[in-house]
């Protein structure tokens, strides 16, 4: 079922798939840079993973599978990869201030989006955006405010700002392959984990989960839950009748 429903993505041509296009999956299309993506955030997990104590069991277990999908992910390079990076290289040669010096470009990750399309209400004229207009009767400090908000002068682009070239795409038989080597269903589902896991190692880090609990439980407070604490061992099977 999983690649019947991928086929829905490939519409332009049967090499690549077309990003925004259906997965098959309720609510889920098909990713632009899925390959970038899962390096980012599988760096990110691994980095936030090393604050915490190596005897956490929650680290072990999920460094473990982490580095093991980071480098099955790593195993893929799209076509064209190597003349990207260079290109790559001298953008960042070119811009020190912007990325740093001897940068790989391996390391710099930019997130691909896909395009939105634009509310009526967020255009821009004559580099303004018209705020909202308040209903109702205000004050003259509510007035000050929106009057002040309204003839701010327009900010001026940043001329740092460096346009980037996307990484090119993986081949739909090498994200399949992926896909297969992963055993998590879709890319797109396996980002969807590895952007939940990324967000929950910094709630672990927020709540020092790993640490001793300020009260102690009461002595057997978890007994009830123990294994073979209500059935004394395996039941032995039924006996066949004659």
């Amino acid at each position: 079922m999983k690649s019947t429903s991928r086929l829905f993505a490939v519409v332009k041509s049967e090499r690549f798939l077309t990003p925004g296009n259906p997965t098959g999956l309720t609510g889920l299309l098909t990713h632009p840079a899925p390959r970038s993506q899962l390096i980012y955030l599988y760096s990110s997990t691994l980095d936030k993973l090393s604050k915490l104590p190596e005897y956490s069991v929650y680290r072990q277990s999920v460094e473990a599978i982490t580095k093991q999908r980071l480098s099955i992910i790593n195993g893929y390079k799209p076509p064209g990869y190597e003349e990207w990076a260079q290109r790559a290289k001298q953008k960042i040669q070119e811009h020190p201030n912007v990325f740093g010096k001897d940068r790989d470009p391996s390391s710099i990750f930019m997130s691909a989006q896909l395009t939105q399309e634009k509310d009526e209400r967020d255009i821009v004229w004559d580099n303004k955006k018209e705020p909202a207009a308040l209903e109702g009767t205000r004050t003259a400090e509510e007035r000050r405010r929106q009057s002040s908000v309204t003839n701010q002068a327009a900010v001026t682009p940043d001329a740092d700002i460096v346009q980037w070239e996307n990484e090119p795409p993986l081949e739909a038989s090498q994200i399949a392959e992926i896909e297969e080597k992963i055993g998590a269903g879709l890319i797109e589902e396996v980002i969807q984990v590895a952007e939940g896991e990324d967000k929950l190692v910094d709630t672990i880090l927020e709540s020092r989960s790993w640490e001793e609990l300020d009260e102690k439980p009461p002595q057997g407070q978890w007994e009830y839950f123990s294994r073979d604490q209500h059935t004394p061992g395996t039941q032995e099977p039924p006996k066949a009748k004659n």
